[in-house]
């Protein structure tokens, strides 16, 4: 990003040279004269007040250099190029007549943060998104690029280069800005994209942005009403879980290119057959309490269906919170007591944000349910800061890698953790685990890191197994 600050002390320098110089010159070009035509009648008075009127005129050059007449090229809010000059900035390059991309991104929720916090509030929201835009363009290589704040919570980035160059970065970057957030304040940043292809005139173009923007919006309003209504989906939820009414499918995980694990999915359905994925219901189940409730739900229906049909081990996502609830681990253990046959094929896997202080509690807590032959997993090991803690600090039997390694997994560094975290849990006898594995050379390449379970479409498709 080009530094705003520099790049103003750099214009206000070369203006106030431009304004000044004649004027020192002039006073010299005066003083030279009277030196000249009249050197013998000059008396002492006149060396003083030159002194005097040469310093005077450094100081006015110095004064103008540092004031720049009021002349601003940044915004004094988000210190970002002022549109004004932003625009004057960008017609020059997309005078270059090479390929030239406007980006604009924007600040959706401004209005609702200025009215909840302050406009104080807004104010440095605004910085701190034009800090985060530069870092996150910059950490995709991206430099040397002019950013301007245009008005409200609306930038525009000018690119060198067609948009197909930067299509992806700009919807990475928006759907990433979901995690971010100034002093616990959500932040909401949308973005579109245009390039000199379409015009080069630039109000054209800004213009195309703003449509953009809009459409973009539009189609984003009518997803959000094709969801459902949260009363609905309390009702919904209650219903399901009383009805106990679920749908069941399973993807094989895969050992030595044996089968070994068969990992259950469930999803609540409702009297009128619709079904819905845990994503949209979760938040839902821990604000009624009803977690520990839909987890033994879970529980009772996967043994239920699940337990006949191979002689593989199950793996449950189950709560953090579950397994610390003593009506949960009461029920767990007495069903598996009135269950032989269960005991060493149930894999409880489970991943927490925030760490649990009782930490000796909790481990005593996960021996019971080991003594009762449930394997203990820990997932999103990579991602969460608390599943390294728990692989240090739990007595369990699998990590699970988080997917993100193997999106790029043509990264060297992400190569390199994943191998370095095999050999962390291998040292402490834990097993590992990695799924969504696509294709042959992530399959491959777990196993030249000798992974222990590997899960994905290329080895298994998910299977329905069981529907209420």
């Amino acid at each position: 990003m080009l530094l705003p600050q520099t790049k103003e002390r750099e214009y206000r320098f070369k203006l106030a040279l431009r304004m000044g110089l004649p004027i020192f010159f002039l006073f010299l070009a005066f003083i030279s004269n009277r030196l000249f035509t009249s050197y013998e009648n000059i008396d002492t008075s006149f060396y003083f007040i030159s002194i005097i009127l040469l310093a005077f005129s450094i100081y006015f050059i110095f004064f103008l250099i540092y004031s720049g007449f009021d002349v601003k090229i940044t915004e004094s809010v988000s210190k970002t190029f002022s549109r004004e000059y932003l625009y004057t900035y960008i017609n020059k390059e997309i005078d270059k007549n090479e390929p030239y991309s406007l980006v604009l991104l924007s600040v959706d929720n401004l209005d609702a943060i200025n009215t909840k916090y302050g406009i104080g509030n807004g104010d440095k929201v605004i910085f701190e998104v034009a800090q985060y835009l530069g870092n996150y363009l910059k950490g995709k290589n991206i430099t040397n690029f002019p950013m301007g704040h245009i008005k409200g919570g609306d930038f525009v980035i000018g690119l060198q280069g067609k948009k197909e160059n930067f299509n992806t970065i700009i919807e990475l970057l928006c759907l990433k800005s979901n995690e971010f957030k100034v002093d616990e304040i959500e932040v909401s940043i949308s973005g579109a994209i245009t390039d000199t292809l379409y015009s080069r005139d630039l109000d054209y173009m800004i213009e195309n942005l703003f449509e953009l923007q809009s459409e973009n919006r539009h189609k984003k309003s009518m997803r959000n009403k094709n969801e459902m209504d949260p009363n609905d989906l309390e009702s919904f939820v209650i219903g399901a879980i009383d009805a106990k009414s679920v749908s069941i499918m399973s993807q094989c995980v895969y050992e030595n290119d044996n089968q070994v694990i068969e990992e259950c999915f469930v999803k609540l359905k409702n009297t009128e057959g619709k079904i819905l994925h845990p994503k949209s219901y979760m938040k839902v189940i821990h604000k009624l309490g009803l977690t520990a409730e839909y987890d033994y739900l879970v529980l009772e229906k996967i043994l239920l269906h699940c337990m006949q049909r191979s002689d593989n081990i199950l793996s449950i996502t189950v709560s953090p919170t579950s397994l610390r609830n003593h009506n949960f681990l009461e029920k767990t253990k007495n069903l598996l007591q009135e269950n032989i046959h269960l005991k060493n094929r149930l894999i409880f896997m489970t991943s927490e944000v925030e760490y649990y202080s009782h930490i000796e509690r909790y481990n005593t807590t996960l021996q019971s349910l080991r003594r009762e032959g449930v394997k203990i997993g820990i997932d999103r090991l990579g991602s969460l800061h608390t599943s390294f803690l728990y692989l240090r600090d739990l007595d369990i039997d699998i990590v699970r890698y988080d997917s993100f390694y193997i999106k790029d997994i043509k990264n060297k560094k992400h190569k390199n953790m994943l191998e370095g975290f095999n050999t962390i849990a291998h040292s402490s006898n834990v097993k590992t685990w990695l799924k969504l594995v696509e294709n042959k050379e992530i399959q491959e390449f777990a196993k030249e890191i000798k992974v222990d379970y590997i899960q994905g479409k290329a080895l298994s498709e998910l299977e329905k197994i069981y529907e209420d």
